[in-house]
């Protein structure tokens, strides 16, 4: 049994034949089921073999390390259980130097426990970079690939890991050339693999610039080779994965990446599984295909989100291969959430395009099953499906109509609720949209799904996002005169007290200027300007704005004023009287010896 294994080993007595055969029993048993690995770990044998490597019989630490190896590869293994004790960490950074067995299962266990900027950065105080890497120049190419594995998960997102890499040489080479070599075409495709991995998060982390040819002549083009049709399927989901986060933040690498191979027209082939004809000939392959059919799409649809970015010619060759449209449409409503995840972010990135809103995204109808997937879908789900529902609310979109009609103002004033502040921001965001250049029942439509108490919720929403969206909001609401006159005329009172508030509360210029501008459009209205007229208090704040400091609230001010004072509308005298009265010509006429061209002429 377990547990009589166990014992044996941990006997000092025993001889170290018997327990390094005991070690190597426990270690086939962790090569079975879960299950298996589950009971072993449950008879607490992970202490049992960390104790185990102090022994000074080198047969008996590396059966020990093996097992761990094999017990730490397995899913249900918690990687924590490695940093319990943290003189284990010290340990096996010393006993990198016994033989090339000890090398080759530690950096395997490092790979596997390397979860997260935590343990990154456990291993990297340990001197981990420094200890591994003469190991990259190993003669035994399994040490060579553990330790470039270990590598890839060490940097992986990690600045400081990588910009340490940068500079560390083995043999008089720096590290960046020995991974470079290590992606030529004669190696390995998974060499080849893990090194692009590297560079790339050296990269990303700026460590690397993105023109250096290591990446544009080496890295990049190595990736778009995985993508191929001759690569592992395993193969072609890492490349292209790796690929899309390469080229995510930066245009130059994309406009190469797309015209590298034909990359665009290969991606379409990821769609392609499981393929029909070997459905009946060979159920093995088969299984194979359906198991990584979801990645692989998955995969297609991010690097497609990253080649499109930012480039309208990209974006137009993406949405012209073949049934692109249709697969997004599929990709949104598929029972995999990573791959609807991947298919939204791919349809974001394609949705930046005016000209793509306008033809493909209304000819394949793309708000409807948006719509669908915003209904109870998870927080990273929804922000990105938020900020394309953002995108196809703009005016010249002609999906804004049917998206009204679908029940969006509810969805989108819900949103505005959220705990979640990028949710908060593209709900609010969206309705600024939604409300530009709109028609007076919409503006009616979101004001009540608003209600007052949740617009002064996000007029003192702690992020600025928030409230310069949400003043963004007011602005659109209170265009055109009826609708000025409409919209006053019911919530007057409220939007008063908001702007008060906020000319009164310490927030930054813009904040202030957007402010001052709802009042200019508010001063547009023609029963609407009685609220600003009779209400002394704001019109002691226009006075204080236009002798302020920064000219852009000085400005703006003036609009005010000039919106309260045009000569041929009714009631111009009186409104004329009351602003000279309170001090406002004389204002004006220094004003109008200003140094700024602008406020002069205004």
């Amino acid at each position: 049994s377990i547990s009589r294994l166990l014992y044996l080993l941990q006997q000092e007595t025993s001889s170290t034949e018997l327990r390094t055969e005991c070690a190597v029993v426990l270690g086939s048993l962790a090569m079975g089921t879960e299950n298996n690995v589950k009971s072993l770990l449950d008879c607490h044998i992970i202490p049992a073999l960390l104790q185990g490597l102090l022994s000074p019989d080198l047969k008996f630490i590396e059966a020990c390390l093996r097992c761990l190896r094999t017990i730490f590869i397995s899913p249900v293994t918690p990687e924590d259980l490695l940093y319990t004790d943290a003189t284990v960490i010290s340990h096996l950074m010393a006993l990198l130097s016994r033989s090339r067995y000890t090398q080759e299962y530690i950096c395997q266990i490092f790979s596997h426990c390397c979860k997260g900027p935590d343990h990154q950065t456990i291993l990297f105080n340990h001197g981990a970079v420094q200890n591994i890497a003469h190991l990259l120049v190993s003669t035994s190419y399994k040490v060579r690939m553990q330790a470039l594995k270990c590598f890839s998960f060490l940097a992986f997102e990690n600045p400081q890991v990588s910009m340490t890499l940068v500079n560390v040489s083995v043999d008089g080479e720096l590290l960046p050339q020995i991974f470079v070599k290590m992606l030529q075409r004669d190696k390995p495709i998974e060499m080849q693999l893990t090194s692009a991995k590297c560079l790339t998060s050296m990269c990303r982390a700026g460590a690397i610039r993105t023109d250096d040819s290591c990446i544009v002549l080496k890295t990049l083009p190595c990736l778009v080779r995985m993508c191929s049709k001759e690569r592992l399927l395993e193969e072609r989901v890492e490349g292209a994965e790796t690929l899309a986060y390469l080229i995510e933040t930066d245009v130059e690498l994309q406009r190469i990446a797309s015209i590298t191979d034909h990359l665009i027209v290969m991606l379409a082939d990821y769609f392609k599984y499981p393929s029909s004809v070997s459905a009946i000939t060979d159920i093995k392959r088969l299984d194979h295909d359906l198991k990584h059919a979801h990645e692989l799409r998955q995969a297609a649809f991010k690097l497609y989100a990253s080649l499109g970015a930012n480039d309208e010619d990209i974006r137009k060759k993406i949405i012209e291969t073949e049934n692109m449209m249709d697969r997004i449409v599929n990709g949104l409503s598929e029972s995999s959430i990573k791959v609807r995840l991947a298919a939204v972010r791919c349809l974001h990135s394609l949705s930046r395009s005016v000209q793509q809103l306008r033809t493909s995204f209304q000819d394949h109808a793309v708000w409807k099953p948006l719509m669908k997937v915003l209904q109870n879908a998870p927080n990273e789900i929804l922000v990105v499906a938020s900020s394309t529902l953002c995108n196809l609310l703009l005016e010249f979109s002609p999906s804004k109509e049917p998206i009204l009609e679908s029940g969006a103002i509810e969805l989108l004033c819900s949103l505005t609720q959220s705990e979640n502040l990028a949710l908060r921001v593209n709900g609010i965001w969206a309705l600024m949209n939604m409300a530009f250049q709109a028609e007076q029942k919409i503006k009616s439509d979101i004001l009540r799904g608003l209600s007052t108490e949740q617009l002064f919720q996000l007029l003192s929403d702690s992020d600025v996002n928030v409230l310069m969206k949400t003043l963004g909001l007011l602005r659109n609401l209170l265009s055109t005169r009826p609708h000025i006159d409409h919209i006053m005329s019911t919530h007057g009172k409220q939007i008063m007290q908001a702007v008060t508030l906020i000319l009164e509360g310490e927030h930054n210029i813009e904040v202030k200027e957007q402010t001052l501008c709802i009042l200019a459009n508010i001063a547009d209205g023609t029963t609407a300007k009685e609220l600003i007229m009779t209400n002394d208090d704001i019109l002691q704040k226009i006075k204080y704005y236009m002798s302020h400091s920064n000219a852009k609230l000085q400005l703006a001010a003036m609009f005010c004023i000039s919106n309260l004072i045009w000569n041929e509308e009714e009631g111009s005298q009186e409104r004329q009287d009351k602003l000279r009265d309170m001090g406002i010509v004389d204002i004006l006429h220094k004003l109008s010896q200003s140094s700024d061209p602008n406020l002069c002429d205004k």
